[in-house]
């Protein structure tokens, strides 16, 4: 269940409520005074500190979390990283050059 943080109007008091997910959230002491709800940034966090030049990392990070289209998503991410470093992704770069190579020079449409 989560836990809601309230501050005493008065004494600056603060104290953690636990309260249902369809409860209302307000907080009502024994004198009837309404406490003041205190609001907290979101504390969520993603797996922001990968190696965008390392492959063991994104294995190591994407191996049994997600979806297929968020491995792609990251899989962007990264790209897009390599790119801002470097001017331009040599792993895509890579791809694009044994793809050529295996359809006889055909490039691929985004290689530009």
């Amino acid at each position: 269940m989560p836990l809601y943080t309230f501050e005493h109007p008065a004494t600056g008091e603060t104290k953690d409520v636990i309260f249902g997910m369809n409860d209302e959230k307000q907080h009502v002491d024994k004198e009837g005074v309404s406490w003041l709800r205190v609001w907290h940034s979101p504390e969520a966090s993603i797996d922001a500190d990968i190696d965008p030049f390392s492959a063991n990392q994104f294995i190591d990070k994407t191996k049994t979390k997600g979806s297929v289209g968020d491995l792609l998503d990251r899989s962007a991410e990264l790209s897009a990283k390599r790119s801002e470093k470097l001017g331009y992704d040599p792993v895509k770069q890579k791809y694009f050059k044994e793809y050529s190579k295996k359809r006889n020079g055909t490039k691929h449409h985004l290689d530009i």
